[in-house]
């Protein structure tokens, strides 16, 4: 794993690692890397208008993070923390759970509470450790008043109750700000556990103006799975696979990609869960369809790029599966240049940090 993944370390001070956001979404700084001649600029969000052009259009992910990590009581008064990972289709959620050793089949967990009222729970609401599987994540139902909940109640109840589920380099409790900041202002559709970081560089301001200018905006949908966070195991980069996650591209947005397409413009991708969207929703010809289900594609070195055309990215993780894919988007040579160059520039890094464009 250590000579596969070697090429894409690098040194990060730890004060460059972004604790909280830019005081103002669009006031973070842009390195923009130009793939051909390996130019690097040190630019500003507010000056992406001037990269793109009438024709282009800007592909966002629209997913929003689920208030995923719930703390709790054990009915014998001791702290339990339950972290969701999704729904599934029987109303069951897949969720790691501490602390694991008592939290088996039968468990429940009282949430909401404190010590002296565990089991009142935000508004009665419990969790029931149904089965635990092979890998250890429980699979948990919700009730309340011992029958269970409609999905929407179900919601709106973890919402209450739960807390974002800040990466674990952020370290600091979430705090009320957060709820806002760690949400793209295009945020529809709960089922991420983690923010699609490169979109919460947006205004409304910065959309008006880049729509003022001809360039278009799709969204589409990539609810970023726990799988973000884990680490590449893999000997051989060639075997290294990401969880699959759930998507959607509307037949609304392919058709709007395919007409950008037809007249010339590019498609921008705006984050890595953008990207692997497109390029699952695109043929070898760069055509666009109509996608939903899931998708586990891992872009590794050689893989060749049809649906994307530049692309906006934070700054990731050395060794992580997220700079192989901008590496090997940008060329592995210019993106660690340009990791370095931002380093040596104090640039803010990962998920409340700065940005880089490669085009």
């Amino acid at each position: 794993m250590a000579d596969a993944l070697a090429p894409y370390d690098f040194d990060l001070p730890d004060a460059l690692i972004a604790q909280r956001p830019a005081e103002q979404r669009d006031g973070s700084r842009m390195l923009v890397l130009h793939r051909t001649s390996g130019e690097i600029e040190d630019r500003h969000v507010t000056d992406l208008p001037e990269y793109l052009a009438s024709g282009d259009a800007l592909v966002f992910n629209d997913t929003r993070v689920m208030a995923a990590r719930l703390l709790g009581h054990r009915p014998t008064g001791g702290k339990a923390e339950l972290f969701l990972i999704e729904r599934r289709e029987d109303g069951l959620w897949r969720a790691l759970a501490k602390p694991g050793r008592k939290l088996r089949e039968g468990a429940e967990v009282w949430l909401g509470g404190e010590s002296g009222d565990a089991g009142s729970g935000a508004r009665g609401l419990r969790a029931e450790v149904v089965g635990v599987e092979d890998d250890g994540k429980r699979l948990v139902r919700f009730t309340r008043g011992g029958g269970p909940l409609a999905e929407a109640e179900e919601r709106e109840a973890l919402d209450e109750i739960g807390q974002l589920p800040l990466p674990p380099y952020i370290a600091r409790p979430t705090d009320r700000a957060d709820r806002e900041r760690y949400q793209t202002i295009f945020a529809r559709e709960s089922g991420a556990v983690a923010a699609p970081t490169a979109g919460l560089h947006f205004t409304d301001t910065l959309l008006g103006r880049l729509e003022a200018g001809g360039v278009g905006r799709v969204h589409v949908t990539l609810h970023v799975g726990y799988g973000t966070f884990e680490p590449v195991k893999a000997e051989d980069l060639a075997d290294h696979r990401v969880a699959a996650e759930r998507i959607a591209v509307t037949p609304e947005a392919s058709g709007a990609l395919n007409r950008v397409r037809a007249a010339g413009g590019r498609i921008v991708a705006v984050g890595t869960t953008s990207t692997r969207t497109l390029e699952t929703s695109a043929d070898a010809s760069g055509t666009f369809y109509p996608a939903s289900g899931a998708t586990d594609l891992t872009v590794t070195p050689g893989y060749t790029f049809t649906g994307v055309d530049a692309l906006l990215t934070n700054f990731h993780l050395p060794k992580s599966s997220l700079l192989v894919l901008t590496s090997t988007f940008g060329g592995r040579e210019n993106v660690m240049r340009a990791y370095r160059h931002a380093v040596a520039e104090r640039y803010r890094f990962y998920s409340y940090g700065d940005c880089m464009l490669i085009l």
